[in-house]
């Protein structure tokens, strides 16, 4: 059996954006809005998923997740809305 990951990316309450990744999304998306997920969110409130990215190993959607993080919001809105080539 072949085992997907996931990079993605939250909209908070705030306005802001959490980016994460995972092998499995419905569950982690699950534990970040109940309050279980990472510090970031707990405290920021994630609103909806906005964006993902599917990758064949953890390890490159946490490479990815990390690449994501850096960037500005600005880059990351461009990302989300398909803008980014």
């Amino acid at each position: 059996m072949e085992t997907k990951a996931y990079m993605y990316i939250l909209l908070c309450a705030d306005g802001s954006y959490y980016t994460g990744s995972t092998t499995n999304l419905d569950i982690r998306i699950a534990q970040h809005l109940s309050g279980e997920g990472s510090n970031y969110t707990r405290k920021h409130k994630p609103i909806k998923l906005l964006y993902t990215e599917e990758y064949d190993s953890i390890e490159d959607a946490f490479f990815r997740e990390k690449q994501v993080q850096g960037w500005s919001r600005r880059k990351k809105e461009a990302l989300i809305c398909g803008e980014w080539k």
